[in-house]
């Protein structure tokens, strides 16, 4: 077996290779995983208990959210990712732009504000510094797009077109850091655009809109260029194992055509994600408007009647 930054040579059959996590940090994702799950369904249950309602389908999104990472970094699919391209591939957008998106239609910040407790006056307790951090001037930074935007572009081309991709993956914590840090990209990068969290950083709809498809067309590129190689471009996936049968520049293809398709999917979900949010924004505008219209008799309606009828007048 070669961990060296040029593949991995290992004759294993297939369902030997799916078999065990010796090669990675499935266990400590899976560890991540749990926790993730276990504080969430704390936090739900502690607002139920008090009578306060938590939105199913937050719940369903959380869930889902988790579980698409424990599927990817916590199965046979994982060990298929050190020695596939097309498979480290899924995982790669997977955890990078569904996983945060379901995570985020989560809102778990919303849920730890809503659930921890309030410090005695005086003092900080974790609520209170949850608070101070998601209105930091680090979280302003982090999440701005001009940070954002270069950061998610490069994930792709500066670390799978420069040998730091094949020194993370000749080790299983590098693959690990790899893993982690496509989530937390695709987590800052989408955070701001799908605005049900607080955050420093919420801009109009339109804007949004904008972020969104800033980054989107660099991943198809990726995936294209990928596709149009005439020989394998990753040193890690030069040589697959002999058992899978498979050619590496075949592999390669594959792994282009994933990125490339995948850029659509996640950017479709959130803009209905978006479209959904400002039409209850909308309607929730509309019923202020009433609610006002309501306590002041129409006052601003009267006084425009009346402006018109004064017009009407002078015009005679």
């Amino acid at each position: 077996m070669d961990h060296g930054g040029h593949g991995m040579t290992m004759d294993l059959p297939p369902f030997t290779l799916a078999r065990g996590l010796e090669f990675t940090g499935g266990p400590l994702f899976l560890t991540g995983c749990l926790l993730a799950l276990a504080l969430y369904g704390w936090g739900v249950a502690r607002l139920r208990r008090r009578g306060d309602a938590w939105p199913v389908g937050r719940v369903i999104a959380w869930v889902l959210g988790v579980a698409s990472i424990a599927l990817v970094m916590c199965t046979g699919l994982n060990d298929y990712g050190m020695v596939m391209f097309s498979v480290h591939m899924v995982q790669h957008m997977v955890i990078s732009m569904v996983s945060p998106i379901l995570l985020l239609l989560g809102a778990p910040v919303t849920l730890a504000l809503r659930a921890l407790p309030t410090a005695p006056r005086g003092r900080k307790g974790p609520r209170e510094l949850l608070v101070s951090l998601v209105h930091s001037r680090y979280v302003r930074v982090i999440s701005h797009p001009a940070f954002t935007i270069p950061v998610f572009i490069a994930s792709l081309y500066g670390l799978y077109f420069t040998p730091l991709f094949d020194r993370l993956m000749g080790s299983p914590a590098g693959h690990a850091a790899m893993m982690a840090h496509f989530l937390a990209v695709g987590l800052v990068f989408f955070w701001p655009i799908m605005g049900v969290d607080p955050g420093p950083h919420r801009p109009g709809y339109i804007m949004r809109m904008m972020e969104l498809f800033a980054g989107m067309p660099f991943h198809a590129f990726f995936g294209i260029a990928l596709m149009m190689g005439t020989e394998p471009m990753v040193g890690t996936y030069t040589t697959p194992p002999a058992s899978l049968g498979i050619d590496a520049l075949a592999d390669q293809q594959a792994a282009g055509g994933i990125a490339w398709s995948f850029s659509e999917i996640p950017s479709v979900i959130v803009l209905v994600a978006l479209l959904y949010q400002w039409y209850r924004s909308e309607e929730r505008q509309a019923r202020r408007s009433d609610r006002a219209a309501d306590r002041d008799g129409d006052r601003e309606l009267a006084a425009y009647n009346d402006y018109l009828a004064s017009l009407h007048s002078r015009a005679r």
